[in-house]
Formats: C-alpha cells, sequence, structure tokens
C-alpha cells in the first residue's frame, strides 16, 4: 500500500496571544489562531487582499514554546498537519473545525512597530 503524506507548513502572523492550558500529568496544550494573507487582482483588475485564519494547536513542548515564546502580530513559520474533528456545542449543534496540530515552529520576525 502506498503511503500518503499529511504535512503542513504557514508562514504567518498571530492574531493573539497563546491560550494555555494545562492538564493533569505535566500534559499542556496551546492554542493560537495564525493570519495568512493572499493578495491579487480581480476580474476588474483591482488589487484584493484575502485574510484565511488557521487555528493552531500545540502540544507538550511546543506548548510549552508557544506560551513563552509566541505573542499576537509576530510573523511566525509553523509546520504541523491537519486535523478536522467534530464535536456537539452546549445547543446541540454539531460543529465542525478543522485545525492544525504542530510540530514545529519557528519566529522569523518580531512584532512591527506601530502594530
Amino acid at each position: 500500500m502506498k503511503t500518503s503524506i499529511n504535512k503542513v507548513t504557514l508562514q504567518g502572523f498571530l492574531g493573539s496571544n497563546p491560550e494555555i492550558r494545562e492538564f493533569a500529568q505535566d500534559k499542556s496544550m496551546a492554542r493560537v489562531a495564525l493570519a495568512t494573507n493572499e493578495r491579487y487582482k480581480d476580474s476588474q483588475g483591482e488589487m484584493v487582499e484575502e485574510t484565511q485564519w488557521h487555528n493552531l494547536v500545540f502540544w507538550g513542548k511546543w506548548a510549552s514554546f508557544a506560551g513563552l515564546n509566541l505573542k499576537k502580530g509576530l510573523l511566525v513559520n509553523i509546520t504541523g498537519k491537519l486535523v478536522n474533528r467534530q464535536y456537539v456545542d452546549k445547543d446541540g449543534v454539531t460543529r465542525y473545525v478543522t485545525q492544525v496540530t504542530v510540530s514545529s515552529a519557528k519566529v522569523i520576525e518580531k512584532q512591527r512597530k506601530g502594530k
């Protein structure tokens, strides 16, 4: 059987400071949203900028890294895998979420002045 690959690389700006959660047995998790921007010309020749938001989840040592090093506005490069999950909210509605489980992260640029 041939193998498949689930690998994502993104570079973008953090939309907030990471939300850190601690669990029993020294397990930790961090969540944060990453914005990526794309510019293109529309059918009328006007420049359009489109922002996509990506939900990032860090576990273990990467959650610690996120808590210590990641802040709103930083330009970061991450590698990870796409994970799709579903849950039932408090109103009984089934919700679907796509997120990136991060396996490595690097700060590319500190927050720009004036931002």
